[in-house]
């Protein structure tokens, strides 16, 4: 009886490998046909494979999908993802390991129509509560209110509900570094910080303000950050992760340290990348332009994080100050500080690194220069006795002295004996070379 659902699983997860391995094929190959059409082909037949591995999907329990999710390579996670009913999800994301989390919190959610999104606490789990209606925020007493995009509208009717101002999430970054951290005479604590934004084609700060006011934490920011999303899937799977709003506040600083640690060490592999290019024999002038390239964009992010746990690190430290953290948050909120602190160093000699192969690829470029302003004096010397010669060849003088010899004889002698005398210096500046060399060698 205990082998029927097992081999009912294995069945099922045979069934998802068999169709993205046969979508990643035909997806292949209608890519490689030069046909009409092309595009269309390509999207009906993606369309047909997906509606199949959706319909399998739809008929499995959480458990499994999770349990197949975890032996699945990220994309083909991500892919899965995507193709699952919105009511399946939460579920799934109950039963999902940790590392099944970070790869779809570190996804973009850019479809997400939601512009306002609240969670309490139900059970010890952070809940999303359903909003329809401005009613809705108002009996749900969530612990957090995440505003992502919002329109003025939103800001309005959110700000009425609760009694405060809500930000204008474009302004956020006009703002002067002594009034980033403050206390309203109403008891609203307002932390203005920025969270990095690390991708393949750019990285950058993005701004966040938060409002701690009546046990509830607003958040509000132009665009959707890994780091918030990846939180939420932390607090929703694994229970008492949060207990109130600061609890959320801090674990989301402590996850932006956490985001910039694994960006240091993607510059370190990158650096790593580049110093094996640069400590090569030999590198051309446009290889080096492209390291010269390389390194400055691992320099602007190395700067970017250095900024982004500064930010951090005073954001802690004022929640500190400011007397409202229970017992295990001011421990919670030191560890932080202590995770920081050690970023620091890394930071420091990431820099001495970056000035390292920027001066060895800029010496590399000079070397190549050298070579050239080289070949250049090796050709000038040789054809200096030459000027000269051919200077008293065209003078009067010379015919005088070769009269009486046909002047086809005498300038072919005079030709003879200016190759001569150019490859007779240029003997000369290869035997000095090969002597210099060879002192040089034998200290």
């Amino acid at each position: 009886m205990q082998k029927e659902p097992a081999a009912k699983y294995y069945n099922s997860h045979q069934a998802v490998l068999d169709l993205l391995q046969k979508h990643k094929l035909i997806a292949d190959l209608v890519h490689k046909q030069d046909m009409p059409h092309h595009g269309l082909v390509e999207a009906l037949v993606r369309k047909e494979n997906m509606a199949q591995l959706q319909q399998i999907l739809n008929h499995l329990p959480p458990s499994e999908i999770a349990h197949i999710l975890e032996e699945l390579p990220p994309e083909d996670q991500l892919l899965i993802w995507e193709h699952l009913d919105d009511d399946h999800k939460q579920p799934i994301l109950l039963e999902a390991p940790i590392s099944v989390l970070q790869i779809l919190g570190k996804q973009d959610y850019k479809t997400e129509k939601s512009r306002v999104k609240a969670f309490n606490l139900h059970e010890g789990r952070l809940h999303e509560i359903s909003i329809n209606t401005p009613q809705d925020l108002l009996e749900a007493k969530p612990i957090w209110i995440d505003l992502v995009a919002p329109t003025f509208e939103d800001r309005i009717w959110v700000g009425d509900i609760f009694g405060i101002e809500i930000p204008d999430p474009d302004k956020l970054s006009d703002l002067e570094s002594s009034a980033r951290f403050y206390v309203e005479e109403n008891g609203e604590i307002h932390l203005h910080s920025d969270f990095l934004l690390d991708k393949d084609d750019v990285s950058r700060n993005v701004a966040v303000a938060f409002i701690l006011y009546r046990d509830i934490l607003f958040s509000i920011r132009k665009e959707e950050l890994p780091i918030f999303r990846l939180q939420r899937l932390r607090a929703l799977s694994q229970p008492n992760y949060v207990s109130d709003s600061r609890d959320m506040l801090l674990d989301l600083y402590a996850a932006n340290a956490e985001y910039s640690a694994d960006a240091l060490e993607e510059v370190y592999l990158a650096l790593e990348v580049v110093g094996n290019q640069v400590l090569s024999k030999q590198i051309s002038d446009e290889d080096a332009a492209k390291i010269l390239i390389n390194i400055a964009n691992e320099e602007d992010l190395n700067g970017r994080i250095r900024r982004n746990v500064m930010d951090t690190r005073r954001a802690v430290s004022f929640l500190m100050r400011s007397k409202i953290l229970a017992k295990n948050q001011l421990e919670d909120s030191q560890q932080i500080l202590r995770d920081i602190e050690s970023l620091d160093g890394h930071t420091a000699f990431l820099f001495d690194k970056i000035n390292f192969l920027m001066d060895a690829s800029v010496g590399f470029i000079n070397i190549n220069q050298n070579k050239v302003v080289k070949r250049l004096t090796v050709v000038s010397v040789v054809f200096m006795p030459l000027n000269v010669l051919a200077g008293i060849g065209g003078m009067s003088e010379f015919s005088m002295m070769t009269q009486g010899i046909a002047w086809p004889v005498s300038y072919s002698i005079f030709t003879i004996g200016l190759v001569v005398v150019g490859w007779l210096t240029f003997a000369i500046l290869r035997f000095l070379e090969k002597r210099e060399h060879g002192k040089s060698g034998k200290r």
